[in-house]
């Protein structure tokens, strides 16, 4: 039975991982025993309502829990006055968690903070890792599961993944349990681990477009048909793709250096190093004028022509590529 102490205090930007700290204590305090779980959020959420509740007699066995969300929006002053004398020494049969989900405008309050420490209790501040950091936590966390990534093996799992660090800890969770404690993988294993075939050939099928091979390009879409995906689908994700490169190969064109076009993109830097080396190589205006192909295409699939899809999307394949 998992022991607890009086008091938590789980804050930050990660909204996701504030939001799973607070479900999995939930869950764990429900199995707990037959003390309680008591809910405060929302308007009903105030270090007065706290106050009370601590004070308050039950006829309850076993540990109470009382879980308190929203108290980034809580002012100094209603803490002082109303909660911080009951937590300077706190029922040891009693567990308070209090939840934060921090942004530019709301942050835990320092009275908070100073009287969950005077109390004893714990303190755990998830902040979000930017997306130049989270190569470095991706290879922290594999290691804290007992497998290595090398750097670019962590820089493919975000490309793949994204930024949310709950989705890589999954992913990551998923790499230790299938290779075991000790492997070592570079970024062509993790490619084949977290990204099925069809997406896969998706990212193939843009790679194909963008550097203007049309044998490769038709191949693949026909490979894609052929899995069952949707012309619309197919477009919108090679289009999003062609953009990003168009937007770089064009202030390639206008004299920006590449260290300059990375400090100012968003997104993964590893994903951006990629497009600004597509972008080198392809030509602005033929990227353009694929763009566009591609935006007829989609329009021509939903319904305003007489031929088939396919046909449609060979016949752009061909200007796009070409």
């Amino acid at each position: 039975m998992a022991a607890f102490k009086p008091l938590y205090l789980i804050h930050g930007d990660d909204h996701g991982r504030v939001g799973e700290r607070r479900a999995r204590l939930r869950a764990m305090a429900e199995a707990q025993g037959d003390g309680g779980v008591e809910l405060l959020e929302g308007d009903a959420a105030t270090p007065e309502a706290v106050a009370a509740s601590l004070m308050t007699m039950t006829f309850a066995t076993g540990r109470r829990f009382i879980i308190v969300d929203g108290v980034e929006r809580w002012k100094d002053a209603a803490v002082t006055e109303h909660l911080a004398a009951a937590l300077k020494a706190p029922d040891t049969e009693i567990t308070v968690a209090f939840f934060a989900r921090e942004d530019g405008r709301f942050k835990t309050p320092p009275a908070l903070i100073k009287a969950v420490t005077a109390g004893g209790g714990d303190i755990a501040n998830e902040k979000a890792r930017s997306g130049r950091e989270l190569p470095g936590w991706v290879v922290e966390q594999a290691r804290r599961l007992g497998i290595e990534l090398d750097r670019d093996a962590a820089q493919t799992l975000v490309a793949y993944v994204g930024e949310r660090q709950q989705r890589l800890l999954r992913e990551l969770e998923k790499l230790a349990i299938e290779h075991g404690p000790g492997a070592r993988l570079d970024a062509e294993m993790v490619e084949a681990a977290v990204a099925d075939g069809a997406e896969r050939q998706v990212w193939g099928l843009g790679d194909a477009l963008v550097a203007g091979n049309l044998q490769d390009a038709m191949r693949t879409w026909l490979d894609l048909r052929d899995r069952g995906e949707a012309v619309q689908r197919l477009v919108s994700l090679v289009v999003r793709r062609m953009r990003d490169v168009h937007v770089i190969a064009v202030r390639l064109e206008a004299g920006e250096a590449p260290a300059q076009i990375k400090a100012s993109t968003k997104g993964n830097p590893y994903a951006v190093d990629r497009r600004i080396s597509e972008a080198r190589r392809a030509d602005a205006d033929r990227l353009g004028r694929g763009i566009e192909l591609l935006a007829a295409l989609e329009r021509d699939t939903r319904g305003d022509s007489q031929l088939e899809p396919d046909t449609l999307a060979l016949r752009a394949l061909a200007g796009v590529a070409g």
